[in-house]
């Protein structure tokens, strides 16, 4: 590989394989967007007439659409906030303290991503049925926060890692307490890593089909599942309309992300100075 990169031939080479996968992996994507344009009811590709109808459709009067949506939301809103909980706690015990096991706990944190989700999804709903919570929000919102909360520790986990202790040694060495230490120090620098881990939390509740058909009634349908009805029990070409703006809204999310650790690439350098660390404590732990 590295013989490759050092002749223009092998940089061309590998520039246009690459270049190849990737239009490959977007190729499906593509014919969705441009289908949601078809005129054809059955969502022929290439399409033969353009038109915006099944995007006015989605919110035509009887349109099942917007309250799968707004369920969705609400889901992903609370699935998030519990993400965010379980992640901030678990990366912090993992990554600042003398946890015994810690490797194992790591593990088992993870475990949510190694098991086959519908295997999840019948546990829950197994846990949840003699509750009599199937079909509540809360309920489906704990089941997405079991496969939620893991993505999130992945992220805070690693977001921790990259802070440099030396700036919490620093402070506390002049007298601040944990929880200015976390509020002045941490929590700032690890902002965008939580701003991350609460966007791909909330894709991925968003976005989660087995828990959400386990857990759903006919009061609750949730995005996922209303597109599988669609498109098991009716032929609706609403379906490319709603699949075209998830896609949208995955892209900007994901530029969102970028943007966000873009802009706080630099703070960790910014608060490493002499002067910015005088000003965190002063001697009693009462901040500056």
């Amino acid at each position: 590989m590295m013989e490759l990169r050092s002749t223009l031939g092998g940089r061309i080479a590998l520039t246009a394989v690459a270049t190849v996968i990737l239009l490959f992996l977007a190729l499906p994507i593509m014919v969705i967007l441009v289908t949601s344009f078809s005129k054809n009811a059955f969502g022929s590709f290439p399409p033969e007439a353009w038109t915006l109808g099944w995007y006015k459709a989605l919110f035509a009067d009887g349109s099942k659409w917007p309250a799968a949506m707004s369920m969705s939301a609400l889901v992903a809103c609370l699935s998030t906030v519990f993400s965010l909980v379980i992640g901030v706690t678990a990366a912090t015990a993992l990554t600042r303290s003398e946890l015994p096991l810690r490797s194992a706990v790591y593990a088992l944190v993870l475990g949510p991503l190694l098991i086959p989700q519908i295997v999840t999804a019948l546990g829950l709903f197994l846990l949840f049925e003699p509750a009599s919570m199937l079909g509540s929000p809360i309920a489906i919102a704990l089941g997405h926060t079991v496969l939620a909360s893991p993505i999130a520790v992945l992220i805070l986990v690693a977001t921790l890692r990259g802070i440099d202790e030396r700036l919490e040694d620093a402070a506390a060495s002049m007298g601040a307490g944990r929880l200015t230490i976390a509020r002045r120090i941490t929590f700032p620098l690890a902002a965008p890593g939580m701003i991350a881990a609460a966007i791909f939390s909330f894709i991925t509740s968003f976005d989660e089909f087995y828990i959400s058909q386990f857990l759903s009634s006919v009061d609750t349908v949730t995005l996922p599942v209303q597109i599988y009805n669609s498109l098991t029990f009716d032929i609706d070409p609403s379906v490319t309309a709603i699949s075209a703006i998830l896609i949208a809204g995955a892209i900007l999310a994901l530029a969102l992300v970028a943007l966000v650790r873009w802009l706080g690439s630099g703070r960790q350098e910014s608060l490493f100075s002499v002067e910015n660390t005088a000003g965190i404590a002063a001697p009693g732990g009462e901040a500056v």
